[in-house]
């Protein structure tokens, strides 16, 4: 069961104006679940995106790419995302059918493939049964709806793959005294790291944006979020993560993203992806418990993120969070080998929640075994490692490792 997620209320995920959503069953790997979802965008919006830094990229990331280069952006008019086939690992004939794809549904649409971006997820390395996506794309097409509460659950359902739960998130803003909305979608409970931290992720606004802005804006909450999450340290072929901008809320265009605007809009679109990828952790596969690894003291915040993802990663930390076993000399160890070449271990601190465990680098003489193990029971837990050498800190989020993980796993392809 996910740590403290419930699938999203539809009462509580706001429309944005001038997209439309869509989902059928096409039966590329199961039947009878929604594994097609289409987004088709109005006219004049715009998009951007940030996608895996694995270089044994997808076809569809490929493709991706290609296509907002191409257009800048500005020419998007829709998506298109199927589960059950990353279309990964294909060589020449899978970029062909990921752009068999983008033609099926342009020619749909009467628009040009290239504003169509296509977006894979599930199993690497086999062939992608596109003739069945050309099959459900009028099925989709056909479910077409306002992009409100009631489709954007859809849609969340519709890009599961290992995910127990559907993940959405939502926000509302005004600007220039209009509403403004920001809602989006994400899946992802296993494959998971950073850098993108398999996972995927689609943001839209109705906000009027400069579409040149739209990529430092969603870099900007790309960095806040999915590049801070982590469940098994393993970085998918796939991740991408999509930011659309329709400019249909009416107010003057934001120029600038240090205006007040700018900056009000940049706090809506950053929780909403914090809450997708914090979703993405609790909804491990496995996971029975939520980790806040927060690393401060140190003097830049990459070696802070060394530290904690080293944490983060370490399977002998996670099993012990697991088996809610205190045995927190795995945490001083997995910082020890971070790779931070000068580090003072005499100068370390270390807290799980509000317990002081370690004090300048050694056992806390207060500290007893049965206050970790407290707070190791508890299904949500913060580590904090002070390493007093700064002024820098960074914080990361991350699950527990079980049994379960494993056997999902294991099981996946059967």
């Amino acid at each position: 069961m996910p740590v403290h997620l419930s699938p999203p209320d539809p009462a509580l995920l706001h429309p944005v104006a001038g997209l439309r959503l869509g989902t059928a069953m096409a039966g590329i790997r199961k039947v009878n679940r929604r594994d097609l979802v289409v987004f088709v965008l109005d006219e004049g919006a715009a998009a951007a995106g940030v996608f895996t830094s694995n270089r044994f990229c997808a076809a569809p990331v490929q493709l991706c790419r290609d296509h907002l280069a191409g257009t800048g952006g500005g020419g998007v008019r829709a998506l298109v995302i199927n589960t059950g086939n990353a279309n990964a690992g294909t060589g020449a004939d899978g970029l062909a059918r990921a752009r068999r794809t983008c033609e099926a549904l342009a020619a749909q649409l009467r628009i040009e493939p290239r504003q169509v971006l296509p977006f894979s997820t599930g199993v690497i390395m086999e062939v992608l049964p596109v003739e069945r996506i050309e099959a459900g794309l009028p099925k989709a097409l056909a479910a077409l709806r306002p992009a409100d509460g009631a489709a954007w659950a859809e849609a969340a359902e519709g890009i599961m793959t290992t995910d127990t739960v559907p993940k959405a998130a939502s926000r509302r803003l005004e600007i220039g005294g209009k509403p403004v909305h920001v809602s989006g979608i994400s899946k992802g409970a296993g494959m998971i790291r950073p850098d993108m931290a398999t996972m995927l992720g689609f943001v839209a606004t109705d906000a009027a944006i400069a579409p040149e802005l739209l990529r430092p804006l969603l870099k900007e909450a790309a960095d806040r979020s999915f590049n801070r999450i982590t469940i098994d340290g393993d970085m998918s072929t796939n991740d991408s993560l999509i930011l659309m901008a329709t400019q249909r809320a009416g107010h003057t265009p934001i120029t600038s993203l240090e205006s007040a605007e700018g900056r009000a809009l940049r706090e809506a679109v950053g929780a909403v992806a914090e809450q997708l990828a914090q979703a993405i952790v609790r909804d491990g596969e496995g996971a029975t418990k939520f980790i806040t690894v927060h690393v401060q003291g140190g003097r830049s915040v990459q070696e802070c993120r060394l530290a904690a993802y080293a944490v983060a990663h370490s399977p002998l930390v996670k099993t012990a969070f697991f088996a809610s076993d205190p045995n927190l000399g795995r945490i001083l160890a997995a910082v020890g080998y971070a790779g931070i070449t000068d580090l003072d271990q005499g100068l370390i601190d270390l807290y799980l929640d509000d317990v002081h465990v370690v004090r300048a680098g050694g056992r806390h003489p207060e500290y007893r075994e049965e206050m970790g193990q407290r707070v190791m029971k508890q299904s949500e837990i913060t580590i904090r490692v002070d390493l007093r050498r700064g002024a820098a800190e960074a914080l990361v989020w991350t699950c527990d490792l079980s049994h379960d993980y494993v056997s999902i796993n294991a099981d996946y392809r059967s």
